[in-house]
C-alpha cells in the first residue's frame, strides 16, 4: 500500500465536505500532514487541531491560534458551520447511506475511506440500558488518519532477543505506555507492519490485529486502509477479549497487536494468548510504568512481569516519541 502524498491527503479530506466547507478548505494555508482533527458543532466555530494546536478561520479566510489558555477571543467573528452544512457533510461522509454504519454509529463514531475515523454525538436513543442508536447528530469530530512509516526503527533493536541467530530470535511481549496524544496508536501500527513484513532483525511474521474502534488499521468496508504488512489479518470493530480468542483459534497468528487495554476480560484473553505461546503487543494510557502498577487491573501483570518491555511514550510534538524503554523487571535500557 503507497503512502500518501500530502496532495492526496488534502484532496481526501477537501472531499468529505459540502460546497462552501470546500472552498474554504481549499483556500486555506492548511498542513494537511499535520492536520490531526477537524470540529464541527452545530452553529459553532469550525476548529482545527494542528500539531497540538487549536485553529479557527477568521473573517477572512485565515488561521488564527486560539492560545494556550483555550479562551477564545472574538469567536463571533470566527467562520462557523450551518444546520444544513453539517447535515449535508454528514450525508457525505457516510456515502449517502449513514444507515450502513449504524453499528459503528452506536459507538459514537463510523469510519470512511482512508481511514479517517468520524466521531459523532447528539441525541442518542436508548434500548434495554444500551444505546440503540445515534439521531439528531449535531456535532462531529474529523480524525484524521496518518501513517508515520519508520517511526518504530527506533525500538526494533530492543524488542527481540540479542542473544539467537536471527531466524530463532522471539520478540518480547511489548507494552506501549503513553498519555493521550502522544501517538501510542502511530507507534503500533509501525511496529505491526515492520514485524508482518520482516526487518533487519527478524523475518516476517503472521501477525493478528484486534481493532476494537477501527483506528490501527482503519477498516473501510472490511479493507484495512492503512498498511499493515503483507501477514498481517485484522478483526475490526471487535471487543478485544473476543477478538483475541477468535484469531488464535483461527487464524493461527504468532503475533497479537491489540489497542488500549484495560478491563479484566482483556487480561483474561492476554493471559490467554500468551500461554498459546504467542506474542503480544498492546498499548494502555498511562505516564509510567509506576502509574500501571498502581491501577487494580493491570497491576497484577506488571507483578507478575508478564512483559519482557515497556516503551514509555511522551509528548514532544512528534507523534510516537518514546522516552524510555524498559525490561521486564523495570530497569532501563
Amino acid at each position: 500500500m503507497a503512502a500518501k502524498t500530502e496532495k492526496g491527503l488534502k484532496q481526501e479530506i477537501v472531499n468529505l465536505f459540502p460546497v462552501r466547507l470546500r472552498q474554504i478548505l481549499e483556500a486555506l494555508p492548511l498542513d494537511f500532514a499535520r492536520l490531526e482533527e477537524i470540529r464541527l458543532r452545530c452553529g459553532q466555530p469550525i476548529l482545527f487541531r494542528i500539531a497540538g494546536k487549536e485553529m479557527g478561520i477568521t473573517g477572512s479566510g485565515d488561521l488564527t491560534e486560539l492560545g494556550s489558555s483555550g479562551k477564545l477571543e472574538n469567536w463571533e467573528k470566527l467562520e462557523k458551520i450551518r444546520e444544513k452544512e453539517l447535515k449535508d457533510t454528514l450525508e457525505i461522509m457516510g456515502g449517502f447511506s449513514l444507515y450502513a454504519a449504524e453499528e459503528e454509529l452506536r459507538q459514537g463514531f463510523f469510519t470512511i475511506q482512508g481511514g479517517h475515523r468520524i466521531g459523532v454525538a447528539g441525541e442518542g436513543g436508548l434500548e434495554d440500558g444500551g444505546v440503540k442508536t445515534m439521531k439528531y447528530l449535531s456535532f462531529l469530530n474529523v480524525r484524521i488518519a496518518h501513517e508515520i512509516r519508520g517511526c518504530a526503527d527506533g525500538i526494533l533493536p530492543y524488542i527481540y532477543e540479542a542473544d539467537r541467530c536471527e531466524a530463532n530470535r522471539e520478540i518480547f511481549h511489548t507494552l506501549l505506555i503513553s498519555p493521550p496524544r502522544c501517538g501510542k496508536t502511530t507507534l503500533l501500527r509501525d511496529l505491526i507492519r515492520q514485524i508482518s513484513n520482516g526487518n533487519a532483525f527478524h523475518p516476517g511474521m503472521t501477525v493478528g490485529v484486534v481493532d476494537e474502534r477501527s483506528e490501527i488499521g482503519a477498516c473501510y468496508h472490511g479493507i484495512p486502509q492503512n498498511d499493515l504488512g503483507i501477514r498481517s489479518e485484522e478483526l475490526d470493530d471487535c471487543p478485544k477479549h473476543l477478538g483475541m480468542m477468535m484469531l488464535i483459534r483461527t487464524m493461527s497468528p504468532k503475533v497479537v497487536a491489540v489497542d488500549e487495554i484495560g478491563s479484566r476480560e482483556d487480561l483474561e484473553a492476554m493471559e490467554y494468548v500468551m500461554n498459546c505461546g504467542c506474542k503480544l503487543l498492546a498499548t494502555v494510557h498511562g505516564n509510567s510504568l509506576e502509574e500501571i502498577r498502581r491501577k487494580p487491573v493491570l497491576g497484577r501483570m506488571v507483578e507478575e512481569a508478564w512483559f519482557g518491555r515497556y516503551v514509555i511514550l511522551e509528548r514532544n510534538g512528534t507523534p510516537g516519541h518514546v522516552a524510555v524503554v524498559l525490561d521486564g523487571q523495570g530497569r532501563r535500557l
